[in-house]
């Protein structure tokens, strides 16, 4: 029984202690001194092209001209890092919510044991 006092605190502690990490680190990334963990490149990927005969030329060639119109037209539109950068802090915001949701509850297990 005396047991449960001390394991009580150290479970509020470090409890709190995760929530606080998550809000700082968060704080931190938001304000543009950190960055925030890369889960998502910015490099784009790679399409290789299958050999095509003379009947597939002319409309290999009308979809490579309307992907570089579109690509073109959504450089104008977006920033290239843009869509990288938007999923990665939603990514971190994702996961901060888990941990601050996480610390809560470790430290709500300790308050009980008090």
């Amino acid at each position: 029984m005396e047991a449960k006092k001390p394991i009580g605190w150290v479970l509020i502690v470090l409890g709190l202690g995760l929530v606080l990490w998550a809000l700082w680190s968060s704080f931190q990334m938001f304000s543009g001194k950190t960055a925030a963990p890369e889960i998502f490149n910015e490099e784009p990927a790679q399409i290789s092209k299958a050999p095509a005969g003379k009947s597939n030329d002319l409309q290999a060639q009308a979809q490579e001209i309307l992907n570089q119109t579109v690509q073109e037209q959504l450089k104008g539109f977006l920033p290239a890092d843009s869509l990288p950068k938007l999923l990665n802090l939603l990514s971190w915001s994702i996961f901060a919510g888990i941990a601050i949701f996480g610390g809560g509850q470790i430290a709500v297990i300790g308050a009980k044991l008090l």
